[in-house]
């Protein structure tokens, strides 16, 4: 991005001082931290007041910073735009900028999934366009104006993704960037807590063609009745994936290896596939997509080359190596009832000379149903295939009890959530360079520590 102010200023329908007027801009950033010289500061209204690090901004080189017209002592040491909402300010901002570079956006959401179904369509896209796409999970009201404000000007298609925790959310966004294709990955328990029923969330989901152009597609899970049930009463083009034959795009012959699994198309075109990661759920991402590639004319052999090198977003089924040795499935970013069942099923069937132990941590934002939520994984969990879990958090102490009756004591191992050090340590002890080791939870249990601790 590069503007001169007096065009961010119109863009914002503010004024700009004359002798501030040749300013150039060359980014926008609202955690000073992270500010790189010639950036626009955006100070936002959250659990702390951005206006209040203006003066660190303005130290690390901001040229500019947007300025809330109900904060006083307006800034003089360089040019603020006053503005009634900085943040709604950031999104017209992000919006005018989009409009401006005109790509076509490709709008990806879902309970599970999104953020690896957007790096495969960016991966698939990239063999015949120039692609961005959202950076790590910066998917929310102020995650997809930066997006659009990070495109580099021959921008050619804009890869979005998109989450959301209430209604209205996937409305404002998708009408902010009126996306060409829209994706939704699946339907599961994320944010029920906040939303009641599996259907209330796919109704929040659907919010996503809200801004989808006329001409647009809207490609989903086609397996989801939830969704299926919904999506036939719309009028726009659309496109299917699955692994029934009734979908649009359907894959057969899986088979999941450890690091990496391959499958077979069928429907819009047939062709062999191999994804670097493990899992049946990760093919239902590679389907959607090669449908988006599909409508924006990719070759299939062009798709199987950009999946097979994929490149995913840090601690999505990420393996890493531990300090002996030992293998480390890290999906630490994030968990619900459905991601973690897959993602168990998945290791269940790695072949490993030593042991296979699980750690798993409180799924959050489950509602009334957590405890009994947390209690069901037992059915996933093969003692036969799995020699010990490890469970942090007050929620998976559910999980403990209903353990019970499948595992030995000294196998179910139970953590507060302030002792994954002592976890850590103890996890350390019984690990040996023959094992592999799983690690699953919510954001908020901050799994990444242990991992941290094994690597």
């Amino acid at each position: 991005m590069k503007m001169q102010l007096t065009e961010i200023a119109r863009a914002l329908g503010v004024q700009v001082p004359e002798q501030w007027q040749e300013v150039t801009v060359t980014s926008v950033c609202f955690d000073s931290r992270q500010l790189k010289p010639g950036a626009l500061f955006v100070p936002l209204l959250g659990e702390t007041d951005g206006h209040n690090y203006l003066a660190n901004a303005y130290e690390k080189g901001a040229v500019a910073t947007l300025w809330q017209a109900d904060h006083e002592n307006y800034p003089t040491q360089l040019p603020a735009l006053i503005v009634h909402d900085t943040l709604k300010a950031l999104q017209r901002l992000g919006k005018y900028y989009l409009q401006k570079i005109n790509p076509k956006i490709v709008a990806v959401t879902g309970s599970n999934g999104k953020t690896t179904t957007k790096d495969m369509i960016a991966a698939v896209l990239q063999e015949k366009y120039n692609v961005q796409k959202t950076y790590a999970n910066f998917n929310n009201e102020i995650g997809v104006p930066l997006t659009c404000l990070s495109m580099e000007p021959n921008t050619e298609i804009l890869v979005v993704e998109m989450g959301m925790d209430h209604f209205g959310q996937l409305d404002e966004l998708s009408r902010l960037v009126e996306p060409d294709v829209a994706v939704i990955t699946m339907i599961g328990e994320a944010h029920i807590e906040f939303f009641q029923t599996r259907a209330r969330i796919a109704d929040a989901k659907m919010e996503i063609i809200h801004g989808l152009k006329e001409d647009g597609w809207l490609i989903y899970n086609g397996d989801e009745p939830l969704l299926t049930s919904r999506c036939k009463q719309l009028d726009n083009q659309q496109a299917t994936f699955g692994l029934s034959d009734t979908n649009t795009l359907w894959a057969k012959d899986i088979i999941s290896q450890a690091t990496q699994t391959h499958f077979k198309t069928a429907g819009w075109f047939e062709e062999e596939f191999m994804i670097p990661m493990i899992g049946q759920y990760n093919v239902n991402n590679a389907l959607a997509a090669l449908c988006v590639g599909r409508k924006f004319h990719v070759k299939p052999k062009e798709m199987q080359q950009a999946l097979a090198k994929v490149s995913l977003t840090k601690n999505r089924t990420q393996w890493l190596t531990a300090f002996n040795d030992a293998k480390i499935l890290s999906d630490v970013y994030n968990s619900n009832p459905t991601a973690c069942k897959e993602v168990l099923r998945a290791f269940q069937e790695v072949n490993v000379a030593g042991k296979r132990l699980v750690v798993l941590g409180d799924m959050l934002e489950l509602g009334d149903d957590a405890a009994k939520m947390h209690a069901d994984l037992a059915d996933e969990i093969d003692s036969a295939k799995i020699s010990d879990v490890y469970l942090c958090g007050e929620l998976m102490q559910n999980l403990g009890q209903a353990l019970q009756a499948k595992f030995a004591p000294k196998a179910i191992h139970q953590y507060a959530k302030e002792d994954k050090a002592q976890l850590a340590s103890e996890l350390k002890d019984n690990l040996t360079s023959a094992d592999a080791v799983m690690l699953k939870g919510s954001h908020g249990i901050h799994l990444e520590e242990i991992v941290a601790q094994l690597v």
